[in-house]
């Protein structure tokens, strides 16, 4: 007789889901990615005028003066930040958390860009994202320092130092749950 334990049918189906979802997971993002100059190319459709009606919404563009202009606009600053989103989602290496700087900034640009008040949309940003990166760099600076410490004193590659100092969150969630 075989001695061998069977493994169970069980365990193995147990994973299966979840590579099938980050298979899904994956493709819709490299799809969004491969579509973006399409997507970046939406402005064309809004009308030169300063109001836009929509079956959804109207749009008065009185600071502007032109839909358009105010949706090139919109689109060059959005896509940006979709991408960059979705590479401090997916980075896996120690040094992700500064994404977190240009991030904050397309998120002021955009609150700048309907903000009909303001001449200048890109005139004050960097005090606005000076107590942010206050905190980010120092803490990527320490990490730094903290890698390059052990791999003094250690026989281990870069490599293997930045395993080490990898997060990895199961899902989206607990990616997004780590920073609050």
């Amino acid at each position: 007789m075989d001695t061998k334990p069977q493994k169970s049918k069980k365990s193995h189906l147990k994973y299966q889901p979840t590579a099938k979802k980050g298979l899904l997971v994956g493709s819709l993002i490299a799809t969004f990615i491969a579509i973006t100059p399409y997507l970046y190319s939406l402005y064309e459709s809004v009308p030169q005028t300063q109001i836009w009606n929509t079956f959804l919404f109207s749009y008065n563009s009185t600071y502007w003066q032109d839909a358009n202009l105010v949706m090139w606009i919109l689109t060059g600053k959005l896509i940006p930040l979709l991408l960059l989103t979705i590479w401090f989602f997916t980075c896996r290496h120690w040094w992700y958390h500064a994404l977190l700087v240009p991030i904050l900034m397309y998120i002021y640009q955009i609150i700048g860009l309907f903000n009909e008040d303001l001449k200048y949309i890109d005139e004050l940003q960097l005090l606005y994202l000076l107590p942010i990166m206050a905190i980010v760099i120092p803490s990527i600076y320490l990490i730094r320092a903290q890698m390059f410490n052990k791999l003094n004193t250690v026989d281990k590659s870069m490599e293997d130092l930045e395993e080490e100092f990898k997060i990895k969150p199961t899902t989206l969630w607990g990616k997004i749950k780590q920073y609050f």
